[in-house]
């Protein structure tokens, strides 16, 4: 089961507010797909910060093996949440990946 929180997005400008929401709504879906099978509860946590002109957007998730972060830094904030989740995506595949790897391992030593 994975939950999504979604931190100051008060900071966004509010015409752009619901598309930012549906964006990561989009990618949710796919994080939940992913996670269907997981034993662990997850939170995946997307933070917004605004500083001057630019946008840090930012999102966590903790895995059983390590916490996986990523940040992405633009002027344009829609920019900003596409690059975070595609580089967010690749990150999360690659480290359940390793993490299933391991657990495949340890069951074909234990068989013989």
């Amino acid at each position: 089961m994975t939950k999504l929180i979604i931190k100051n997005l008060k900071e966004v400008d509010e015409s752009l507010r619901n598309e930012v929401t549906e964006i990561i709504n989009e990618k949710f879906d796919f994080y939940q797909n992913l996670f269907k099978k997981y034993d662990k509860e997850l939170v995946l946590e997307v933070i917004f910060n605004k500083s001057a002109s630019t946008y840090t957007v930012s999102a966590s998730l903790d895995l059983k093996s390590k916490k996986v972060l990523v940040a992405e830094e633009d002027k344009d904030v829609l920019k900003a949440v596409r690059q975070l989740f595609n580089e967010f995506k690749k990150t999360v595949k690659r480290q359940y990946e390793l993490e299933r790897k391991d657990y495949e391992y340890k069951r074909k030593n234990r068989k013989n």
